[in-house]
């Protein structure tokens, strides 16, 4: 069975090009670690802020940049295996 097509249109519809997504998901992994920085120094600070909150925030951030690197390490492979292509 197939899933059901939508009329929505994707969000890259060739108007933009590799390296602006490249630097979106590269701001979106910064974010993601300053806004677990951020969690961080209220706790130790003593600001009202619960460590379930602390923990979640840290892991999403960790998460974020592991799967970063892994696309980063991907994409390397495919390139290098390009450039030993034969023409």
């Amino acid at each position: 069975m197939l899933p059901a097509q939508t009329n929505t249109p994707m969000k890259n519809s060739g108007s933009e090009s590799f390296g602006t997504l490249l630097k979106e998901a590269i701001d979106s992994v910064n974010q993601s670690q300053v806004a677990a920085d951020q969690a961080t120094q209220k706790l130790v600070n003593g600001e009202d802020i619960d460590l379930h909150e602390v923990m979640i925030t840290s892991q999403k951030a960790s998460i974020t940049l592991q799967t970063a690197v892994e696309v980063r390490n991907k994409m390397i492979e495919a390139y290098q295996e390009v450039m030993r292509m034969q023409v």
